[in-house]
Order: structure tokens, then sequence, then C-alpha cells
């Protein structure tokens, strides 16, 4: 039986189960939208979530901790970074620059660790470089959509 032969670039080896190897095409143009400087320059805001699960550590806090000591661990670094921030019953949310706002999750999520033996992060990011103030500019804008609104259908 022969071998397969090695992938050139642009490809990568399929791990299908039960299927033969073969190349599997990389399109270039989504490499780029990864790479792209301007991403990781630009304000953005993240809200995440994060939770333990398993046992925790050896040496770290006491199996009688609740979730709640983990995630009041999370909250308390957002807020020590001093970047704007809020939290709501479902997630966090800071606004930033990407490296800072990155940080301050990764420390976050390593905070929420000494819980548990595992954890889960729920992430999701609106990149948008040039703009700041968003964390609050975007409500602003649903609340005076919905003022408008009701007064052009009469119920102001």
């Amino acid at each position: 039986m022969t071998s397969p032969p090695p992938a050139q670039a642009g490809t990568r080896q399929s791990k299908r189960r039960n299927s033969p190897t073969r190349p599997v095409h990389i399109a270039p143009q989504r490499a780029r939208a990864f790479s792209c400087p301007q991403w990781h320059t630009g304000q953005m805001l993240a809200a995440f979530s994060v939770a333990p699960s398993g046992t925790g550590p050896a040496g770290g806090p006491s199996a009688e901790a609740s979730v709640h000591d983990a995630v009041a661990a999370a909250v308390r670094i957002v807020r020590e970074s001093g970047l704007p921030n809020s939290t709501d019953a479902m997630f966090t949310t800071l606004e930033g620059e990407w490296d800072e706002v990155m940080d301050v999750i990764r420390r976050a999520t390593e905070a929420v660790g000494q819980y548990g033996s595992r954890v889960s992060l729920v992430l999701k990011a609106d990149i948008r470089p040039g703009h700041t103030g968003e964390l609050t500019g975007k409500v602003e804008r649903l609340e005076k959509a919905l003022g408008d609104l009701d007064e052009y259908s009469g119920h102001a």
C-alpha cells in the first residue's frame, strides 16, 4: 500500500474518518481576513460569559465555592482593568483596543479556572476600527429609534 502524497502549500490534509486522505484547499481570501492588521488596532466591544465546571484544582478555592464566586472573580478583573464595561445577567461587555480587551478576557478566564478543572467561555465581539463610545452609543441609538417609532405610530 502506498502512502498519500504530502500536502502542497495552500492545502491541508482531510482528517475525516473512513475516507481516503486527500488535500483540502484553503481559500486564501479567508485567511487574509483574519491576518489584516486593522482588526488588531481598532476599537472593539466584546461580550463574554465565563463559568467553571468540574472540581477545582489542588490549592484552589474550596469545594463549597459557588459559580457566582468564580464569576465575581472575573468581573473584579474586568472592573479593575479601567476599560469601559457593563455587566448584566448573561454577559460582561467591555470596550477598548483589541490587545487590551483580549488580555482582560484572558485574565478573567484564568481567574475562573481556579474554581474548576474546566472553563466554559462564550465570546462575541464587534470589531469596529475608528469608533469609540459604542458601549453606550449603540443603546442610545436604539432608544432614539424606539422613540421615533413611537412618535410615528402615535404611541408616544
